[in-house]
């Protein structure tokens, strides 16, 4: 089989995939989720099997474990995050428009007619225009987020399917692998294992790093902005470590979010509002230094702008499952095409010279 016809197959499937995911796009939620949680734990079920347990009773017992935390987390917590997110959302206008008087009065306004020129009512009508946008826009994801991924049915079925996808993907895991690699073209399996291996490298360093680096900036964020009395801290450092997985968008939005509730309750005074600025420079400056190089590492090989662009094209085509699938796909994507790079740079289409 030769490049043209193996790159046709190829495309091919993944349009076949493509399609199949678009159609079932509003079933697969806990399948998803439950083939994440098997690829995360399968390293742990790996070792706990090296000490002499079987792999359903290592499948089990980590499942088990990993599910229980989850759930003994989600009940202790859950009372304190719904009432801070109902109290976040609820403070998002008055928010928008402290922004829009601050925009629109005071030596700001007299700056903005200095440098951008037009009357004061442009100037208000501009403030409230970008309010209200704001606000329209913070509905519409929230809202399409919910339809998209969280509605009811998809959110019992996270509840009660995901965890027993995830023990028997976990059990089978091993014999899944062996079974997959005894399909594949015995002429080309060495060079699909070897891509193969690159897109785990990827996946390995992107979600169990990340992951870990998200839990550790939510805790922290949570607790330092709690103990600096911010109304919402604890749901606000949570949102924080969520979207820690986003380069750079995450923390600008969650900084934005912060900094904004803090004006609203602190003004004038300067103090706590700076120290919530210090709390996520300092949380930035852990995350760059040390906790990516240490539980990411350089194995990653996704560029950030790859990453937020999968992110917002998974939210954009299938809502939370999109986002659950973006890196996943975006490293897949990645590693293949660089590998059909590096077969185009050897092959005579680039040199004129002859070769594969």
């Amino acid at each position: 089989m030769n490049l043209k016809r193996q790159t046709v197959f190829w495309l091919s499937t993944f349009a076949v995939f493509a399609v199949v995911l678009f159609v079932l796009r509003e079933v697969l939620l806990p399948f998803v989720a439950g083939m994440l949680v098997a690829y995360f734990l399968d390293p742990l079920v790996d070792r706990v099997e090296r000490i002499g347990l079987s792999r359903t009773v290592a499948t089990l017992a980590v499942t088990l474990t990993f599910f229980t935390i989850v759930i003994l987390l989600f009940v202790a917590f859950l009372p304190t995050l719904q009432r801070q997110l109902v109290g976040l959302i609820n403070q998002v206008p008055e928010v928008a428009r402290w922004v829009e008087d601050s925009l629109a009065s005071g030596g700001l306004q007299d700056t903005l007619l200095q440098v951008f020129g037009g009357q004061e009512n442009d100037v208000r009508t501009a403030a409230q225009g970008l309010a209200g946008s704001a606000i329209v826009w913070l509905g519409s994801a929230a809202s399409g987020i919910w339809s998209g991924g969280l509605a009811i049915f998809n959110l019992l079925s996270l509840v009660f399917i995901t965890p027993v996808i995830s023990f028997y993907l976990l059990r089978d895991y091993d014999r899944m692998v062996t079974r997959v690699d005894n399909w594949l073209p015995r002429h080309t399996a060495d060079t699909i294992r070897q891509q193969i291996g690159l897109i785990d490298s990827a996946l390995a360093g992107f979600l169990r790093g990340q992951a870990s680096v998200c839990l550790i900036l939510g805790i922290f964020y949570a607790v330092t902005l709690s103990l600096t009395g911010l109304n919402f801290g604890f749901a606000i450092g949570l949102i924080g470590g969520a979207l820690a997985f986003i380069p750079y968008v995450g923390m600008i939005l969650t900084l934005a979010l912060s900094v904004g509730v803090a004006v609203v309750q602190f003004w004038p005074e300067p103090l706590p509002i700076i120290l919530v600025v210090v709390i996520f420079l300092i949380g930035q400056l852990v995350e760059g230094t040390v906790l990516t190089p240490k539980l990411v590492g350089e194995r990653v090989g996704l560029h950030p702008v790859w990453v937020i662009f999968a992110l917002f094209s998974g939210a954009a085509i299938a809502g939370f499952l999109g986002v659950l699938i973006a890196v996943p796909v975006a490293a897949i994507l990645g590693v293949l095409l660089r590998h059909f790079m590096s077969r185009y740079l050897d092959s005579r289409y680039y040199s004129g010279k002859g070769g594969t």
